[in-house]
């Protein structure tokens, strides 16, 4: 067994988003069919308790929708690298105590997104300490506000594509393990449209800082699941 979670937007209340957990019957391996096997016991649990339909946010995902929701698909404008990977300007972006922010990664292509994500630089360069992206610093707190700011930067370009996305009860990302990391794309996109539900989307858009007043005044706050998740040794690997 397994435990996963949904993030169910919630413009109403001050949290923004609920994370709702699951335990589903998990099916191990890499294959594809497996990753599909947990979607579905996932998708079941959450729907037996009342939220359905949901959508899949990952490139495993059988809705197309869902698959270019995927970081791994998303790109964000740069001055010096042309549009590149969501995903690589977040790898790309951490600050260490001792290196950082590595954008040579940006030049990764996609199929090498992998690649950077396991690149040494992210774990030999000592405890993680903020973000830095086109001449911008982003804090740690509150977590997952630099991933949080690219994920809804991109989406608000797409509004009207975005409301459609107001017909699902939550999302999930089959990839994400709440035990490893705190950086969720299904997460991000329940922000977004809670925001964009409450009318705030733009002004929290309006800048990094807005973005960053936005989510700390608020009760939006990333559950950790993990006795291990302490300040150090989880900053140490964010993903």
């Amino acid at each position: 067994m397994a435990e996963r979670p949904i993030f169910v937007p919630k413009p109403d209340s001050p949290e923004l988003v609920k994370e709702i957990f699951f335990e589903l019957k998990w099916n191990p391996g890499f294959a594809a069919v497996q990753k599909e096997k947990n979607i579905k016991s996932l998708h079941a649990a959450a729907a037996a308790a009342g939220f359905a339909p949901l959508l899949e946010i990952s490139t495993k995902s059988e809705n197309k929708r869902g698959r270019h929701m995927s970081a791994f698909h998303m790109t964000v404008p740069t001055k010096d690298y042309g549009r590149i990977k969501l995903e690589l300007a977040f790898q790309g972006g951490k600050v260490f105590e001792n290196g950082g922010p590595f954008t040579d990664l940006y030049r990764k292509g996609e199929k090498e997104i992998g690649e950077a994500k396991r690149d040494p630089r992210l774990r030999e360069s000592g405890a993680l300490i903020g973000f830095r992206f086109e001449g911008v610093d982003f804090p740690l707190e509150p977590k997952t506000v630099f991933y949080d700011w690219l994920y809804c930067s991109f989406l608000s370009g797409y509004r009207d594509w975005a409301r459609k996305l107001y017909d699902y009860a939550g999302f999930t990302d089959i990839e994400f393990n709440p035990h490893r990391s705190i950086n969720c794309q299904a997460r991000s996109a329940a922000l977004f449209l809670s925001l964009m539900k409450r009318g705030e989307l733009d002004e929290a858009l309006r800048s990094p800082a807005a973005f960053i007043q936005a989510l700390s005044d608020s009760l939006y706050r990333p559950q950790l699941r993990s006795d291990d998740f302490a300040p150090q040794g989880l900053f140490a690997r964010q993903s």
